[in-house]
């Protein structure tokens, strides 16, 4: 069983990194964590902040060296590869307002001096979220991205000895050219997992290249892995860390919805096991995540793991966060936040309030012990199964012939009906044209429970403790994944009991 448990200021001293995205964050050898560059408010960045693991400190170190654009170090950038070998940590590409970039850099952590390298051989073009690993202790592969044109399927191998580059000729099958991919060396292969395709779609496969170990002599060539277990969904954007005998796989987004086209920001962790080779879902306790997210980092730290910044669409995290096993001395740690209070509600609020009595005053109640601004624009408009014409039309269909004497029965038997058959549904069996009345009923069920039991605790909707009414807040079943719908449908069986 593992934990996240939100980092705090006594975790460390010193000023953590800003928030942003699109930024690296690598381990040089088990004392530090470097960080460097990324994306905020449209802002590329450029600097430096460094976790020295033994004293639990941030720093911003002095950089010296080579100077571009009129400051020590490379230009602000995103979306670029860092990889560390020993010391020395190597920058590559990335890209700065609407300009990919091409050049590499190397930062020796032991003086702080920036170099930009001048290398020969094959040279990769200008790229961004492309993907890197180091092969041993001496060379780095980066495969695929986007060069502003056109995805990318391209493999390179670059000596850091002889700053040589080489194009690999890979024989055979190839993945399809993608970006935002994870690349990572496990022993002798480079995995390679999802990423956004040519002509847009996400994927979900993972690839195995051989042939990139002097010593094996082996031709290089892809294999498409397809292993057994609880396989991640397809995405971008997300990452790949290692923790011993598994890979770990947190975030990022795929494109879904069930009625609209848009883009879904994941928070699960799911781990690649080497010893049986398949997926598994990694035991995590009730505790709340880390918001969804994707370009954020995940560094190793021992047996815990970092989680730094990203972005989910609208917002780029500046929050960062442990998970860590439940030995952990933080684990018992509360990474819930406490609720926030809600805004003062206006005076013309609280006279629609009193005009539409208990009812209306109980469900602001409701919304704010979960959190939910009671303007106008957030309130949940909770109609009578009588109001709601959907819910009464998919009913009247499973009752077609009953002898029905007045509206009101006709109501009545509908939503028995109703009920009974999303009672006995599975994900499988709901039909797309039933998930919004099955929502507004779910929202219905819920109120009702709390207006006829007002004795429920925030704890009901999914903060510290069990989590019971998940989608209480939710407006439309456009804003559900694909992934919602099980959870949905338990917890709404759970109001029929």
């Amino acid at each position: 069983m593992h934990h996240w448990v939100r980092a705090s200021s006594s975790d460390f001293t010193g000023t953590p990194p800003q928030p942003r995205s699109g930024h690296t964050a690598v381990n040089v050898g088990k004392s530090m964590v470097v960080v460097f560059g990324g994306l905020v408010d449209k802002k590329f960045l450029n600097d430096i902040i460094v976790y020295d693991i033994e004293n639990k400190l941030w720093f911003e170190p002095e950089c010296t060296g080579s100077v571009s654009e009129g400051k020590v170090g490379p230009t602000p950038r995103a979306f670029h590869v860092a990889i560390t070998i020993d010391c020395h940590m190597f920058i590559f590409g990335g890209r700065s307002g609407g300009k990919r970039l091409g050049d590499f850099w190397v930062l020796d952590t032991d003086i702080w001096q920036w170099s930009e390298l001048t290398s020969f051989g094959d040279l990769p073009t200008p790229r961004d979220f492309s993907a890197a690993a180091a092969i041993g202790n001496q060379k780095i592969v980066l495969c695929g991205g986007w060069d502003g044109k056109k995805w990318l399927s391209d493999v390179y191998v670059m000596d850091t000895m002889s700053l040589e580059w080489m194009e690999l000729t890979v024989s055979g099958s190839l993945p399809p050219p993608r970006c935002g991919h994870t690349a990572t060396m496990v022993e002798k292969r480079l995995l390679v997992f999802g990423g956004r395709g040519g002509g847009g779609p996400i994927m979900g496969d993972l690839w195995a290249l051989k042939g990139l170990i002097d010593e094996e002599r082996e031709t290089p060539g892809w294999t498409q892995l397809k292993l057994p277990g609880q396989a991640p969904s397809s995405r971008c954007g997300h990452t790949v860390t290692s923790g011993g005998h598994y890979l770990l796989l947190f975030g990022g987004h795929g494109t879904g919805g069930w009625l609209s086209r848009y883009d879904v920001y994941y928070n699960d962790t799911i781990i690649l096991d080497r010893v049986t080779a398949q997926w598994k879902r990694l035991p995590i306790s009730n505790d709340e995540p880390p918001p969804p997210r994707a370009y954020h980092t995940m560094t190793s730290i021992g047996a815990r793991h970092l989680l730094i910044g990203g972005f989910d669409g609208k917002s780029t995290f500046g929050d960062l966060w442990w998970l860590v096993p439940e030995d952990d001395p933080i684990a018992k740690r509360s990474s819930v936040p406490q609720l926030k209070n809600p805004p003062e509600t206006k005076e013309s609020e609280r006279d629609l309030d009193t005009e539409r009595g208990k009812e209306g005053s109980t469900i602001a109640d409701l919304q704010k012990k979960m959190g939910i601004s009671v303007s106008s624009g957030l309130r949940l408009q909770i109609l009578e199964e009588s109001e709601d014409q959907e819910f009464v039309e998919l009913g009247t269909r499973l009752i077609e012939g009953e002898v029905v004497d007045n509206r009101s029965s006709m109501v009545q038997m509908a939503a028995e009906a109703l009920r009974q058959h999303w009672k006995e549904s599975t994900p499988e069996t709901l039909q797309l044209k039933e998930l919004d009345s099955l929502l507004r009923d779910y929202q219905r069920l819920v109120t009702r429970k709390y207006t006829a039991q007002n004795s429920l605790t925030s704890a009901d909707f999914g903060f510290p403790g069990k989590k019971t009414f998940t989608f209480y807040h939710i407006k439309s079943s456009s804003e559900l994944r694909m992934d919602d719908i099980p959870k949905l449908l338990e917890e709404y069986k759970t109001l029929l009991i």
